[in-house]
């Protein structure tokens, strides 16, 4: 993977990108050999970066054009202004990269916050999205949060700020995970942050959800959609999301045992199914 990055005027965002796979000619020819996947772009959850997919990017790598970024403020993408970024903002900021890549129709694969950002991007960019894989997302649609849920959204800081480091970052990587591994890089991420700065930036994302939520979000994204989620997804209303998305039409796939980054929990699982998915949309 190359390292990459596209400076704006609240800072720089850094992305890795491949030059992805292309089909031999005995491949074109034979129509029974596997043809290369379509792109597929990876898009962290919330204080997560690029790391949370390395045992996806190890997999697919070989297989198909791969791109996943530190979203702004997260990981190398810092410092970055987040006073009145929205999802939007990042949406766009994605297109912005996709296009300067030439990366067309690709798989988006969002992990919780990185779930909302392929909503809002598909909703101001119909029609790019080749499909969604969403792990442990949840929808942006209005009609499925309480009016209760969205005020605690916008009051998270206080909270944060009242909980020892030592304690957030035990409760943030074993929250999170139920495997030594995602437990153990989920705390390396973590790590990365001062406290302050931690808590100011899972504070501004659960307010740019609360803000983002809205009616015009479509309730089923207008792109074929996969929903993955753990078993054990403790994270919030995520389990109860993902059954109400499913029971209006999406289909699920629950990942025995795994907690919200469930594609660290079981990649080997979550990487088959993306596969499998991105194959029937080739």
């Amino acid at each position: 993977m190359i390292r990459r990055r596209i400076d704006t005027e609240r800072g720089q965002v850094v992305y890795w990108v491949n030059e992805g796979a292309a089909a031999s000619a005995e491949d074109e020819a034979n129509p029974t050999h596997p043809q290369p996947l379509p792109p597929l772009v990876f898009l962290p959850g919330l204080t997560a970066d690029h790391r949370l997919f390395d045992k996806q990017i190890a997999h697919f790598e070989p297989q198909a054009k791969c791109l996943v970024w530190d979203p702004p403020a997260h990981g190398f993408s810092r410092p970055f202004a987040l006073d009145g970024l929205t999802l939007a903002d990042k949406a766009r900021l994605l297109m912005r990269i996709l296009e300067r890549e030439g990366v067309e129709h690709p798989v988006l694969v969002g992990q919780s916050m990185g779930g909302y950002v392929t909503q809002m991007f598909i909703h101001l960019f119909p029609g790019v999205a080749r499909g969604f894989v969403a792990i442990d997302s949840a929808p942006l649609n209005r009609a499925y949060l309480t009016g209760v849920e969205l005020a605690l959204l916008r009051h998270t800081k206080l909270m944060y700020r009242s909980i020892p480091w030592s304690m957030l970052l035990k409760w943030g990587s074993s929250g999170v995970a139920t495997s030594p591994y995602g437990q153990a890089v989920m705390l390396e991420m973590m790590q990365e942050y001062e406290k302050r700065e931690y808590c100011e930036l899972a504070a501004w994302g659960y307010a740019a959800l609360a803000d983002a939520v809205s009616p015009d979000i479509r309730k089923l994204p207008a792109a074929p959609t996969l929903l993955i989620c753990g078993t054990r997804d403790a994270a919030g209303s995520a389990k109860r999301y993902n059954k109400r998305w499913a029971a209006d039409g999406l289909p699920i796939r629950w990942i025995e045992g795994a907690g919200h980054n469930a594609n660290c929990d079981a990649p080997e699982k979550v990487n088959a199914l993306i596969e499998e998915f991105a194959r029937s949309l080739a």
